[in-house]
């Protein structure tokens, strides 16, 4: 574990900031890989402070699947059953699996992607958390900054917080 110094909280509460920025771009409800695996960098990092990693302790890593992922998977699993298993079902079990398969498709494409991944608006809300947590740790004084690097840190984990917030209230609004 490693020593939160004032230098590395003032550069977390900016990386909140522009986090929180760089997530508004992107589509809510879908799956951004290079997103969650910069996310799950940052998270692991986070955790390796003495001071955020009790806090920080439940929130879990992003899961980087995609909805094509899964089809792929689906796929590759049909074909791997039918190669195999074509001698046993017969033309009637092979055509069933045929249309099963179809059908598997068709589930995942309309299944939602928050079910199985880590949609941006799920990233957003694990960034909240990280916001909240720093600012726990400004307000409780334990970081013994200056006066103006306090409000600084505290405009920056305003803004991340009212952009994070906005952004999820936007993805339940529709």
């Amino acid at each position: 574990m490693a020593e939160l110094t004032r230098k590395e909280f003032y550069d977390l509460a900016d990386q909140c900031r522009e986090r929180a920025l760089e997530l508004a771009r992107f589509d809510q409800n879908r799956v951004n890989r290079q997103q969650c695996r910069q996310f799950n960098s940052w998270l692991a990092k986070l955790k390796t402070y003495d001071q955020l990693a009790p806090e920080l302790q439940d929130v879990s890593a992003a899961r980087p699947v995609t909805r094509y992922d899964l089809m792929i998977v689906a796929f590759i699993l049909w074909l791997m059953s039918l190669l195999f298993l074509r001698e046993q079902l017969g033309i009637a079990g092979t055509r069933i699996l045929a249309f099963s398969m179809w059908g598997l498709v068709i589930l995942l494409y309309f299944l939602p992607e928050s079910l199985y991944a880590t949609t941006v608006e799920l990233l957003e809300a694990k960034v909240l958390r990280v916001v909240e947590t720093l600012e726990a740790l400004l307000v409780s004084q334990e970081m013994d900054v200056t006066e103006a690097v306090f409000f600084k840190i505290k405009e920056n984990l305003n803004t991340a917080r009212r952009e994070l917030r906005q952004q999820i209230h936007l993805a339940h609004s529709r």
